[in-house]
């Protein structure tokens, strides 16, 4: 407890001192009692642009808030350039640590001197990011050139701390918030927890990138490089060594003549076959990790590197958020608010009627512009906030993927400002629906889950029988929620508790700040 309060009161300390509260747009300005607090901090901030400031603290802050960072570095479309500039150094610019180390890690995780590995390792860090580093070097068994990826010395210690204290202040925060209740801050914490943790191990990162490579094995648009099972290990992955242009760098795209309007929709293809095809996404799509091969700029094809974030989501989830994608695209709003409803995604008891005139009240202005124009996942983020009122509820995994959908589409916006996501998505999503809905299919869907509906028949009286019993005990469970009730009310008053709720408190207020700053 003492280490997260020391902890929580030293990221407090980091973004006052950056003074992101001069970041807020004037209607959200903190009010006259926290301009108080905050007073100490201004005079000896840093007077650096505000936009270095905010990538510093975040920067400083460690890995967690790097990813943040990160994010928001993919979305010029959303935040001031003078902001995203400074943060896109965060994708693959964060101070490396030192060589030694990594070297003694390498050899400590492959069991082999260095020397013995490789002909030659180039010293100098090609890549350093906020879980890992990257270093060049040469296979002695084959001669072939690969990339190492190492992970940073102690870095799941500093991981496993800031995850620790989010997983306490959003169970506070919860008790005191129905928005957080509503959007499951707390299971969405663990869910991140599970995969930032996972980014910490390479063999799992391995398995992505392969299983990547066999879904576009016959698909040109995405090149997976080979991973050397060999020479990976828990904290050390070895994979092919790719040559590329950084996607976000226009002028050299441009100077090689590339067709930029084509390189922006085949993202959107990739994403697509990604998360409907293959139902296995790259879920970390920033900058720093795609490159594009420009052999032939008039076909020029992606590299995507660093699969440590995949998602994927239940065959339910996959065939709603298909079909709210094409109804969205088909401006059929009324189809939006019943798949919503359907889905159990807000309250059962919703009027179909009524959630269709609220989010077409929200969408509506933004179709006086040509469509080319409209920020698709722009547009899901204003439905989903029109829903609030109707208890939004969001699985952590279509979080996920929503977020995957910005990045893609603000990717694709920067290389070509033009882009047109309906005009791509919509003949998409029809094929795919009537495949999902074509008797065939349905036919062998049925035979691959009919060992599964007899398991649970066979299960249905045992679950009855314990809901009953679960009834008959339900005054007994009244009576001691009530005694425990009582007992958390004694321990408030009595003050035990009284820093928990003080740190819990100033750090809301910090996240609310940031919540303002990018809305």
């Amino acid at each position: 407890m003492i280490n997260d309060a020391l902890r929580l009161l030293r990221i407090i300390h980091i973004f006052l001192k950056a003074r992101i509260d001069l970041l807020l747009p004037e209607g959200n300005k903190p009010n006259l009692f926290f301009r108080l607090l905050i007073l100490p901090w201004s005079f000896y901030s840093s007077k650096s642009p505000e936009g270095e400031r905010l990538a510093d603290a975040l920067e400083e802050a460690g890995p967690v808030f790097i990813k943040f960072g990160q994010m928001l570095s993919t979305r010029p479309d959303l935040i001031p350039e003078n902001i995203v500039g400074p943060l896109k150094r965060l994708q693959d610019d964060i101070p490396p640590f030192p060589t030694e180390e990594a070297i003694k890690e390498i050899e400590n995780q492959l069991n082999s001197k260095i020397d013995a590995l490789f002909s030659e390792f180039q010293e100098a860090p090609i890549a350093a990011a906020s879980i890992a580093q990257v270093y060049k070097a040469t296979l002695k068994e084959n001669g072939n050139p690969v990339a190492i990826k190492v992970v940073r010395p102690g870095i799941g210690k500093k991981i496993h701390r800031d995850i620790s204290l989010m997983k306490r202040l959003t169970v506070f925060i919860e008790k005191h918030s129905y928005d957080a209740t509503r959007l499951k801050l707390n299971r969405l914490v663990r869910e991140y927890e599970y995969v930032i943790f996972s980014e910490l191990d390479m063999r799992a990162e391995a398995s992505n990138m392969k299983q990547t490579k066999r879904n576009f094995e016959d698909n040109k648009l995405l090149y997976v490089p080979e991973v050397y099972l060999e020479q990976t290990s828990q904290r050390v992955l070895t994979m092919e060594f790719i040559k590329g242009i950084p996607v976000d760098d226009l002028k050299a795209l441009t100077d090689r003549e590339v067709d930029l309007r084509l390189l922006s929709e085949r993202g959107v293809e990739i994403f697509l076959k990604q998360v409907f095809i293959d139902n296995f996404f790259h879920a970390d799509m920033h900058p720093g990790n795609i490159f594009i091969n420009v052999n032939n700029p008039s076909e020029p094809t992606y590299l995507a590197v660093d699969y440590a974030i995949v998602g994927s989501l239940s065959d339910e989830e996959l065939m709603q958020i298909g079909r709210m994608l094409l109804a969205v695209i088909s401006r059929d709003f009324l189809q939006v608010s019943r798949i919503l409803i359907d889905a159990g995604w807000v309250n059962p008891k919703t009027k179909s009627v009524d959630l269709e005139k609220t989010i077409r009240t929200a969408c509506e202005p933004m179709f006086d512009q040509p469509l080319e124009k409209i920020n698709f996942g722009e547009l899901l983020l204003y439905i989903f906030n029109s829903a609030r009122r109707y208890e939004l509820q969001m699985q952590p995994s279509l979080m996920l993927l929503q977020k995957t959908l910005i990045n893609i589409e603000g990717l694709g916006k920067q290389i070509y400002p033009d882009l047109d996501f309906w005009s791509i998505s919509k003949p998409f999503l029809q094929n795919w629906i009537s495949e999902r809905y074509n008797p065939k299919k349905l036919e062998d869907w049925a035979k691959k889950n009919a060992v599964s509906w007899i398991e649970k028949a066979r299960n249905l009286p045992q679950a009855a029988e314990d809901l009953i019993n679960k009834i008959n005990k339900l005054e007994e469970y009244k009576d001691k929620d009530q005694e425990r009730h009582n007992e958390i009310l004694k321990k408030i008053s009595s003050g035990k508790n009284a820093f928990s709720v003080l740190q819990a408190g100033i750090l809301l207020t910090l996240l609310l700040i940031l919540f303002n700053l990018f809305n």
